[in-house]
């Protein structure tokens, strides 16, 4: 039975939903992460999808608690997975774009501490497979951020497979496959991976839980699928060959991949007896991307990777731990990806707050009522975004950039120095009532001035805190209409 938070915390007690918090000799729980790479709130079926079937992933939603509002703190990958790691916003510590190739030299800050390292001081074995994509060597590589084992991709991607191989449909792949800097790390070294690289990330993440089953654990599963490029093995395409559009095909075979990954790590968990103490969260480091054919959904809500449009930034956002939370709880207060980082450590027996990142648990147990949050805010150079439980505002960059100043891949050639932070043109100010208007089709600022300029002001106060040197200046961009106004995507 689903249930709604809201109104209803009263009745989640009476019906005896919540569940009481553990004594202090409890076991910790152990800790899985599952991250979906570009993944569209509309191709999951807990969230309305219905062209691709995510059983496994339903049934997780069923098991624990769905959020309806589950934001990440960036629309594109490597900023998004900053602020995740790190519990803050990750313009406070200089990652505010995609490294485009960049982070082979650099990384995330070193001054921060990850969500591994706090559950790692706490006694807990830690590991990363998949997809890092926040530095390559020395100190910016995973094993130097608190995680025991690494085994996947430090980039921001790569070729799933060979395309050559009987079965496979690829779209979109580039390069000769998996060499650098897309290739496949163990720990430090490179190793040669022949299978289809979301199976044989889901074989290292078993073998990690098989391995680490004695202790508490923290295992951060961060897929690669369904980012570009395209491809799905046979086995996978026979569930969706009714589909005639091959783009589409692909991505829900993909889809498919994820689920089944999702179901055997659940699996196992149970074989072993941990599932009813494993706190297992799962979401997509920001919406699916418009560049891909109309092959992937971000259900009813507009924009796409890049945009900070709903699209762009809610994501499916899946919490479940049956010995302490409630099962099929529909939770509809704004959070963020930065929770994580509070939620982790809490659960693990101590709690590392941070000045952006809230303790989950509590709200979900009925413990605590209100909002975590009275403000989420975004920046993406110009860009900034800011929402409290109702309305939001955004301010796009104005441009006299045109389509013909477009480089073949979509994007524009950005200055030696990188995009600038603030507009020469000014900005397109847009206010949206997300109680009434979820999908952003209508812009509200002069009807409610009042409101916009509070949503400014707050927004602005955030901004005054945030470091103003970034590791690396924006390079990628480019142009978008918004009611009928071109505007600039820095991101």
């Amino acid at each position: 039975m689903v249930r709604s938070l809201t109104g209803a915390v009263l009745l989640l007690l009476a019906a005896g939903c919540t569940k009481s918090l553990p004594d202090q000799d409890a076991a910790p729980p152990n800790i899985v992460f599952v991250v979906a790479d570009d993944l569209g709130i509309g191709d999951v079926g807990a969230y309305g999808g219905e062209v691709i079937k995510t059983p496994h992933i339903d049934a997780l939603a069923e098991s624990g608690v769905r959020f309806t509002q589950g934001y990440v703190s960036h629309p594109v990958c490597s900023p998004s997975r900053a602020g995740l790691m790190s519990g803050r916003y990750q313009q406070r510590h200089g990652w505010e774009f995609n490294p485009a190739g960049r982070d082979t030299e650099t990384g995330m800050s070193t001054e921060e501490i990850t969500f591994a390292d706090a559950v790692k001081a706490q006694g807990y074995a830690t590991g990363l497979i998949g997809k890092w994509h926040l530095g390559f060597d020395g100190p910016y590589h995973p094993i130097s951020r608190g995680f025991d084992d690494y085994f996947g991709v430090l980039a921001g991607g790569s070729l799933f497979i060979d395309p050559n191989v009987a079965g496979v449909e690829s779209l979109g792949q580039r390069g000769p496959v998996r060499q650098f800097p897309h290739e496949v790390y163990r720990g430090r070294e490179t190793v040669a991976v022949d299978e289809y690289l979301t199976d044989r990330f889901t074989t290292e993440a078993l073998d990690f839980i098989e391995r680490k089953s004695g202790q508490p654990f923290l295992l951060y599963l961060s897929h690669t699928t369904p980012h570009t490029p395209l491809q799905a093995t046979e086995k996978y395409l026979e569930r969706y060959r009714h589909i005639e559009d091959k783009p589409t095909r692909i991505y829900a075979a993909m889809v498919a991949s994820l689920d089944d990954s999702v179901g055997r790590i659940i699996e196992r968990l149970k074989q072993l007896d941990q599932y009813e103490n494993t706190l297992f969260v799962f979401l997509s480091d920001n919406g699916c991307a418009g560049y891909i054919g109309g092959a992937c959904s971000n259900g009813p809500f507009a924009g796409y990777k890049r945009y900070h449009q709903e699209g762009g930034i809610r994501v499916p956002f899946i919490m479940a731990w049956p010995e302490r939370l409630p099962q099929g709880l529909v939770y509809d207060k704004p959070v963020i990806s930065l929770d994580l980082m509070a939620t982790f450590s809490a659960a693990a027996g101590r709690a590392r707050t941070t000045e952006d990142s809230v303790n989950l648990i509590p709200y979900l147990t009925g413990e605590m009522g209100g909002s975590p949050h009275e403000y989420l805010y975004w920046r993406s150079g110009p860009t900034r975004a800011v929402r409290d439980d109702r309305w939001k505002l955004i301010q796009y960059a104005r441009t006299r950039l045109t389509k013909d100043d477009l480089r073949s891949d979509g994007r524009l050639q950005p200055p030696d120095a990188g995009w600038p932070a603030e507009p020469s043109e000014g900005y397109l100010t847009l206010l949206y009532d997300l109680e009434n208007d979820p999908g952003e089709s209508r812009n509200v600022a002069q009807q409610h001035p009042e409101i916009a300029q509070r949503l400014e002001a707050a927004h602005q106060a955030w901004n005054s805190e945030l470091k103003t040197e970034q590791i690396l200046p924006a390079q990628r961009s480019t142009l978008t209409n918004m009611h009928g106004e071109t505007v600039q995507l820095i991101f």
